[in-house]
């Protein structure tokens, strides 16, 4: 199962080698543009700073995934891809790591350069909330509007996940479940018989 960044919040970690410190960032994007957006920002933030090594991974089907890594001045292969390869190794998606450097006066040559920037993006996995990937099905259901806002709340008190919600003649729910005939259960529970899945597909939800 492939793992991911709460939305809400980046993820921030200081560790100092040998006098120089660096920081590491985590945040989820969706997209390459957000990865490089997010970088652009880091630059901005620490704009006298010597280094900003990058790497992000974004796709959750592995045919669509989007990898990159770059070194920002340190020598090639030293930053950004022992960055990637942790994002690699803990199965992450979308999300993008940015580790900001301020060199303390001491070189580490290129196995210490390798041990510090992967150990920087490490220690903020470690400090991150994840989340699960999963790809699951899902169902629409039509309640009205009387009790749409009843009927909510208790699918999600029951640990329903409902991705999405439609108001026009009716309310219509999108639900997500790894079982169909469970779910159909609880619908027909909460509704009084009168909620009908439909099939809507599948899509990759936060678990």
């Amino acid at each position: 199962m492939p793992f991911t960044l709460p939305a809400d919040a980046d993820i921030v970690v200081e560790t100092e080698v040998k006098h120089s410190r660096f920081i590491s960032v985590l945040r989820r994007v969706a997209e390459p543009v957000e990865a490089q957006a997010f970088l652009d920002e880091q630059r901005r933030r620490y704009p006298d700073a010597r280094h900003h090594c990058w790497a992000y991974i974004t796709g959750d089907e592995p045919s669509a995934r989007a990898e990159r890594a770059g070194d920002d001045g340190e020598p090639g292969g030293t930053a950004g891809v022992p960055m990637l390869q942790v994002l690699r190794t803990r199965d992450l998606v979308d999300v993008a790591a940015v580790v900001t450097r301020y060199f303390g006066g001491i070189k580490l040559g290129a196995g210490g350069l390798v041990r510090a920037y992967s150990g920087a993006v490490a220690a903020a996995v470690d400090a991150a909330p994840l989340l699960g990937r999963e790809r699951l099905e899902l169902f629409a259901v039509e309640v009205g509007h009387d009790t749409a806002g009843r009927v909510e709340a208790e699918l999600r008190g029951r640990g329903v996940a409902v991705v999405d919600t439609a108001y026009g003649a009716a309310v219509t729910f999108t639900l997500a479940t790894r079982e169909p005939g469970a779910l159909a259960a609880v619908v027909a529970e909460t509704t009084a018989g009168a909620g009908e899945l439909v099939p809507a597909g599948s899509r990759w939800v936060d678990v």
